[in-house]
């Protein structure tokens, strides 16, 4: 899903990219001289540069939300400890509870095996 998300951030940064571009060009227009044309192509630059950081920051937390979603009951492990359910007898309601050995607490040899 990270792949989606990723590709509507590149999406949104080439199009700010291309409005920047845009916007220095505007600002080389109407420049007087040269040093204010030399601050249009830096102010496009550090503007440039804080829109490739916002997409790289996006990405990144693309992974986290993949990771937190994928961290949860929803992950399937192919390989590791598989765990053992064992089924635990429980006794009816109202039944009598076993007799279980005075000192131990074990329940005694019932003779089943």
């Amino acid at each position: 899903m990270h792949k989606l998300k990723d590709m509507s951030s590149v999406a949104k940064f080439k199009l700010r990219k291309s409005a920047i571009a845009t916007q220095e060009k505007k600002e080389k227009a109407t420049a007087r001289n040269r040093q204010e044309k030399e601050i249009a192509e830096e102010r496009a630059k550090a503007k440039k540069a804080q829109a490739k950081a916002d997409l790289h920051q996006e990405k990144a937390d693309h992974r986290v939300a993949s990771a937190v979603h994928h961290a949860g009951l929803h992950h399937v492990p192919l390989s590791g400890h598989r765990r053992r359910h064992h089924h635990q007898h429980h006794p009816h309601v109202g039944a009598a509870a076993p007799t279980t050995h005075l000192y131990s607490g074990a329940h005694p040899y019932a003779g089943n095996y």
